[in-house]
C-alpha cells in the first residue's frame, strides 16, 4: 500500500520510501528534491555527491538497507528497438517477402496466461529498478538524472518556457471584451423591449438570430482569455541527451503516414512525405516510418519500393548540406538563391546530380501511374508472378513489408537509414472499417509490435517535413521532466504550399491557428486537428496522466467488475466522502482503462487480481505482445524477438476481426462515431486529464497542400461540420460528457462546445442574411425609428466589435487581410456548407443515411494556382448564389421605392441598403468563385454592371432630364379639350 503524503521520485517515479527512523527519505536537505534511496546510493556510487537541482553537496551518503523495496522477478523485457532479420525482406523489389496472414490463421495467439501476465507487470515495475545499472537505454525518456553531467546551471535549465503575452496588450483587449459584453446586455434589453409591431415576425426572428450570434461569440472569445506564446530550447536539449562519445538517449518516434488512393492522392506527394520523415534531423535508430495504404494499391507499393531505393542517395544529401526543406519536390522548386549559406566547394557538383537523380526517379514514379490507369482483367501480379494480394480493395488479407531498416538497406555512404515499413489492413465484407482512424489504430498496433516508440508523430500524405528539427522542437516538451509527464501531444499548426497570394477562401486557416489555438494553448492545450501532432503512445492508451490522484480499490457498494451486489466481492467498509467524490469522477468518465499510477498502491496479490480483472484482452485484443508493449512506458522491443514471429504478430493485431468486443474506438486509440476523429481523440484525452502544446517553431514544421478551387474547399468544410454534427449527437458530447470528472477545465469546454454547435449558426445566418432582401422588397425594417441613446447603443456595439477585432490582431501578430478572408469565409461556409451538414448529420443519425465523401484533389496540373479556377457545379453553391441574387434584387427594388416615395424614404433605405450590402460583400470572394479564370472577368463585371445600371436607370427615369416639365393645370386642360 502506498504510504500517504510520500512523493514520487524525480528520477524513475517510485516513491521515495522511508528511512530507518520511519520518516520519508530525502536526499538533500537544502531543496527537497525528491530522490528514493535506490536512485541515491547509485548516484553515490558513481561518484556523484551533489544535488541534481541545486547542486549542494549531499550530506548523507552510506547506503541504508531499510528502504522499502518490492521484490524484482526475472525474465527478459522489451529494452531495445527490433533488428530487421534476413527473412523479413529489405528491398521493395523482393516483392515476395510481402507478409500476409488471414485473420482465420489467427487463432493461435488466443488467451494468455494471466500468470505470465502478472509476470510481465513485475518484470516491468524490476527494469525499472535495474535501468541505472544498464549501460545502453533504448527508448526510453531521459529523467533528470541524465543533465548533472552538464554543469549546475545547465542541469536545471528548462528545455521550453511560456513567452506570455505582454500585459499592455491583454489587458486593453480584455477591458474591451467586458465593455462589449455590457453593451450587449444592454442592446437585447433595447431589442427586446422595441418590437416593431408593424413587421413582428421579422423583429422577432432578427432577436433570435442576435441572440444566438451573441452566444456563438462567447463560446469562441472566452476560450482566448489566457493566449500565450512558447519558445524551445533544442541546444541544451542536444547538450543533455546527446553527449559526445555516447549514444543518443533522445527518445524513438514513429511516424504514421496514411493514403487511400494513390490516383487522387498522387503517388509523388506522398512519396515526398516519406522523403523528408527519412530524412529528418534525428538518430537514424531513432525513427521509424509506416505508411498505412487503406486502398491495398500495388501502385502505392511499388512507389514505395522506389522511394526506398531513392532514399539511399537523397537521405545522406539532405544531412550532408543541411538543406530545408527535406521533400526533394519542394526543394528544387524554391525560387531561392540555394547558394546561401553553402560553403563546401562540391555543393553545386552534387546539388545538380542530385536533382537530375530525382528527375529520373520521378519519371519511373510517373510511368507507374500511368500503368495503373487501367487495372488488367485478371488483377495485378507481382514481379515473381504471385497475384498482388490487394487486387480486391474490399476483401484482401492484412499486408506488412519492411522496405528500410537498421541492419538492412544503407546509404551510398554506408550509414544506415530509418525503419520504413508498408502496413495495409486486413479488409474483409461485413466489417466495419472506420476509415481513416480504423486506419490509424491499427498503425499503432503494428508500430507497438515492431519498434514500440514512446511517441508517434502522424502526418497527413500530402504534409511534408518543412523543418528538420521539428521533432526536436516537440521533444523540448515531451522530455522535459517539469513539462513532459502530463502533455498528451504536441500540436504543431498547419501551413500551406500552392495557395493564391489572396487566399481568398481562407484555406490557411491563420485566424484558427495563430489566435484560437494560442488561446487554447492558455488553459489546457490546444485541440488536436488531424495531422502534424506527436503523441504520447501512453495517452493513446486509454492511461491518464502520472500527476492524477491514484483512485481506491474499491469503486462502489456494488462490484465494479460484475456491476452487483453479489458474493463474488468481500464486503467493503464505508468509504468517506473523498473516496465517493473519486468513485464519481471514474464512473462519470466511463473509463475502460486505468492509470498506471493507479496499480503501485496494491500489493502483489491484490496487483494479481485487479490486473486479472481490469481484463487487458477485452481492453486491448488478443495478443499478449501487444498487451505487454502498452505496459511499457519507456517503450521498446523484447532482445530476443525473433523478427519472422513479431511480423506475423504484426499481421494478427491488423486482422479486421482483431477490434471486435474491445475498447479501440471507444475509449483508446483513435475514437470512432465521427468523420472527424481528431477533435474526439483528443476531447477524450483532455477529459482524462492530460494537457497538450501547440509548439510554432519560426520555420514551420510541416507543410501540406490545400484545395484551393471553390468546390473542393466547400466539401472539405462540409466534411468538418458534419463530424462536428455528428459529435454532438454522440455520447461524447462536450455539452453532457465527462462533468463529474473535473479534469476538463471551463474554458477548455467551451472551446470544445464551440467546435460541435458551430454549423448550427448556418440556420440563423441564412435567415439574418435574407432579411435585408425581405425588408427592402416589403417596405418593412426590423429596428424601430432610432432615439438619442439608442442610437448611441448601436454606434457603442459598434465600435466594441471593431475594437476586439483591432486589439486581437494586435497581439496575435495577424494581418487584418487574414482576419477579413476569415469573416468573410464564415460567413460563405455558414450559408452553404454548414447548412448541408446539420441535415446530412440529423439523416445520418435518425436515418441512418451516411454520406461518402470524395478524397479532394491535392495538387494543380495546368500551372500556377491552376485549380483556384476550375468550377464544378454542387448543390452546396446554391443557398449563397441565391442570397446573392436575392439581396441584388432587394437593393434595386430599394431604390425604386425609395425614388418613388421621395425624400422622406431615404433615411430607413439608407440602414436596409447598408444591411444588404454588408451581405454581398461577405459573399463577394463566392462571386468571384463563379466567374471561373482570372482573365475572364465579364462575369463579375455582367453582375455589377445590372446592378449600378438598374439603379441608374431608376434615377434617370425619375429626373427625366431632357423631357419639357408641363405643370398639372396644362394637363388638365389639354384633357378637357379632348373630344372623347
Amino acid at each position: 500500500m502506498m504510504e500517504s503524503g510520500v512523493p514520487l521520485c524525480n528520477n524513475c517515479g517510485e516513491r521515495v520510501g522511508l528511512d530507518s527512523k520511519g520518516e520519508v527519505f530525502v536526499a538533500c536537505h537544502e531543496c527537497n528534491f525528491p530522490l528514493c534511496r535506490s536512485c541515491f546510493d547509485y548516484e553515490i556510487n558513481q561518484g556523484r555527491n551533489a544535488c541534481l537541482r541545486c547542486a549542494a553537496p549531499y550530506t548523507e551518503t552510506s547506503p541504508a538497507s531499510d528502504v522499502l523495496m518490492e521484490e524484482s522477478g526475472n525474465r527478459s523485457t522489451m529494452a531495445s528497438h527490433l533488428n530487421n532479420h534476413q527473412d523479413v525482406g529489405i528491398h521493395a523489389r523482393n516483392v515476395s517477402t510481402v507478409s500476409t496472414v488471414d485473420s482465420e490463421l489467427n487463432d493461435e495467439y488466443g488467451n494468455p496466461i494471466w500468470k505470465n501476465r502478472v509476470e510481465s507487470w513485475k518484470d516491468k515495475k524490476s527494469k525499472k529498478k535495474k535501468a541505472a545499472n544498464k549501460p545502453e537505454k533504448e527508448a526510453q525518456i531521459p529523467s533528470e538524472q541524465q543533465m548533472e553531467e552538464n554543469h549546475a546551471g545547465d542541469a536545471g535549465q528548462p528545455l521550453s518556457e511560456v513567452v506570455p503575452i505582454p500585459k499592455s496588450k491583454l489587458a486593453p483587449y480584455r477591458s474591451v471584451i467586458i465593455m462589449r459584453l455590457v453593451i450587449l446586455g444592454l442592446f437585447f434589453h433595447y431589442r427586446v423591449t422595441h418590437p416593431v409591431d408593424s413587421a413582428y415576425i421579422l423583429w422577432l426572428t432578427s432577436v433570435i438570430c442576435e441572440i444566438w450570434f451573441a452566444f456563438s461569440w462567447v463560446l469562441d472569445q472566452f476560450p482566448k482569455w489566457y493566449p500565450i506564446n512558447r519558445a524551445t530550447y533544442i541546444d541544451r536539449l542536444s547538450s543533455r541527451f546527446e553527449r559526445a562519445g555516447e549514444l543518443s538517449e533522445l527518445a524513438a518516434v514513429d511516424f504514421f503516414v496514411s493514403t487511400v488512393d494513390p490516383l487522387k492522392e498522387p503517388p509523388l506527394i506522398t512519396a515526398n512525405t516519406v522523403l523528408s520523415i527519412l530524412a529528418v534531423d534525428y538518430p537514424v535508430d531513432k525513427v521509424s516510418c509506416y505508411v498505412s495504404d487503406d486502398g491495398a494499391a500495388m501502385l502505392t507499393f511499388e512507389s514505395l519500393a522506389e522511394t526506398a531505393e531513392f532514399a539511399r542517395k537523397w537521405v545522406p544529401f539532405c544531412k550532408k548540406f543541411a538543406i530545408e526543406p527535406r521533400a526533394p519536390e519542394f526543394y528544387f522548386s524554391q525560387k531561392i538563391d540555394y547558394l546561401k549559406d553553402k560553403v563546401q566547394p562540391s555543393f553545386v557538383k552534387e546539388r545538380r546530380a542530385m536533382k537530375r537523380d530525382y528527375e529520373e526517379y520521378k519519371v519511373r514514379i510517373n510511368a507507374l501511374v500511368a500503368k495503373a490507369q487501367k487495372t488488367p482483367d485478371e488483377g495485378w501480379t507481382m514481379q515473381d508472378g504471385t497475384p498482388w494480394p490487394g487486387n480486391n480493395t474490399r476483401d484482401h488479407p492484412g499486408m506488412i513489408q519492411v522496405f528500410l531498416g537498421h541492419s538492412g538497406a544503407q546509404d551510398m555512404e554506408g550509414n544506415e537509414l530509418p525503419r520504413l515499413v508498408y502496413v495495409s489492413r486486413e479488409k474483409r465484407p461485413g466489417y466495419q472499417h472506420h476509415k481513416k482512424a480504423g486506419a490509424e489504430n491499427a498503425l499503432v498496433r503494428v508500430s507497438a509490435i515492431l519498434t514500440n516508440a514512446p511517441y508517434i508523430l502522424n502526418l497527413d500524405c500530402d504534409h511534408y517535413v518543412n523543418n528538420s528539427k521539428a521533432v526536436r522542437e516537440a521533444m523540448c516538451f515531451m522530455m522535459d521532466p517539469q513539462v513532459g509527464h502530463d502533455v498528451c501531444y504536441v500540436q504543431f499548426p498547419q501551413r500551406f504550399d500552392g495557395i493564391d497570394r489572396s487566399d481568398r477562401y481562407a484555406n490557411r486557416n491563420i485566424v484558427f491557428f495563430d489566435v484560437n489555438m494560442k488561446g487554447l494553448d492558455g488553459i489546457q492545450g490546444p485541440v488536436y486537428v488531424g495531422t502534424g501532432c506527436v503523441f504520447n503512445r501512453q495517452a493513446l492508451y486509454g492511461y491518464g496522466p502520472p500527476s492524477l490522484p491514484a483512485l481506491p480499490k474499491s469503486s462502489s457498494s456494488s462490484c465494479s467488475w460484475c456491476g452487483c451486489c453479489c458474493c463474488c466481492c468481500p464486503k467493503k467498509p464505508t468509504k468517506d466522502l473523498s473516496e465517493i467524490t473519486r468513485d464519481s469522477k471514474r464512473e462519470d468518465l466511463n473509463s475502460a482503462i486505468f492509470n498506471l499510477g493507479e496499480i503501485d498502491n496494491y500489493d502483489e496479490y491484490d496487483r494479481s487480481l485487479l490486473i486479472s480483472k481490469m481484463s487487458f484482452e477485452k481492453t486491448f485484443g488478443l495478443s499478449s505482445v501487444f498487451i505487454e508493449s502498452t505496459l511499457m512506458e519507456n517503450g521498446g522491443v523484447p532482445d530476443s524477438a525473433n523478427p519472422s514471429t513479431l511480423i506475423k504478430e504484426a499481421i494478427h493485431v491488423i486482422s479486421c476481426g482483431y477490434e471486435e468486443k474491445t475498447e479501440w474506438g471507444k475509449e483508446i486509440g483513435w475514437i470512432y462515431g465521427s468523420v472527424t476523429e481528431d477533435i474526439l481523440t483528443g476531447f477524450k484525452m483532455h477529459c482524462r486529464g492530460w494537457r497538450s502544446i501547440y509548439c510554432m517553431p519560426v520555420r514551420p514544421a510541416f507543410k501540406g497542400s490545400a484545395p484551393i478551387n471553390l468546390s473542393d474547399r466547400l466539401h472539405q468544410v462540409l466534411r468538418w461540420a458534419l463530424g462536428s454534427v455528428e459529435i454532438f449527437l454522440s455520447r461524447h458530447c462536450p455539452l453532457w460528457y465527462g462533468f463529474g470528472g473535473g479534469r476538463l477545465k471551463l474554458l477548455q469546454r467551451l472551446a470544445y462546445i464551440n467546435t460541435i454547435v458551430y454549423p448550427f449558426t448556418s440556420l440563423p445566418l441564412i435567415a439574418y442574411c435574407s432579411l435585408p432582401a425581405i425588408c427592402l422588397l416589403t417596405g418593412k425594417f426590423i429596428i424601430p425609428t432610432l432615439s438619442n441613446i439608442a442610437s448611441i447603443l448601436f454606434l457603442g456595439l459598434f465600435i466594441s466589435i471593431i475594437s476586439t477585432s483591432i486589439l486581437e490582431l494586435r497581439w496575435s501578430g495577424i494581418g487584418i487581410e487574414d482576419w477579413w478572408r476569415n469573416e468573410q469565409f464564415w460567413v460563405i461556409g455558414g450559408v452553404s456548407a454548414h447548412l448541408f451538414a446539420v441535415f446530412q448529420g440529423f439523416l445520418k443519425m435518425v436515418a441512418g443515411l451516411d454520406t461518402n465523401f470524395t478524397v479532394t484533389a491535392k495538387a494543380a496540373e495546368d500551372g500556377e494556382f491552376g485549380d483556384l479556377y476550375i468550377f464544378k457545379w454542387t448543390t452546396l453553391l446554391i443557398p449563397p448564389t441565391t442570397l446573392l441574387i436575392v439581396n441584388m434584387v432587394g437593393v434595386v427594388a430599394g431604390f425604386s421605392d425609395a425614388l418613388n416615395k421621395g425624400y422622406e424614404a431615404w433615411g430607413p433605405l439608407f440602414g436596409k441598403v447598408f444591411f444588404s450590402f454588408w451581405v454581398i460583400l461577405h459573399l463577394y470572394p463566392f462571386l468571384k468563385g463563379l466567374m471561373g479564370r482570372q482573365n475572364r472577368t465579364p462575369t463579375i463585371v455582367v453582375l455589377w454592371s445590372v446592378l449600378l445600371a438598374s439603379v441608374f436607370s431608376l434615377v434617370w427615369v425619375k429626373i427625366d432630364p431632357f423631357v419639357s416639365k408641363v405643370d398639372s393645370a396644362t394637363i388638365a386642360q389639354s384633357c378637357i379639350s379632348i373630344d372623347c
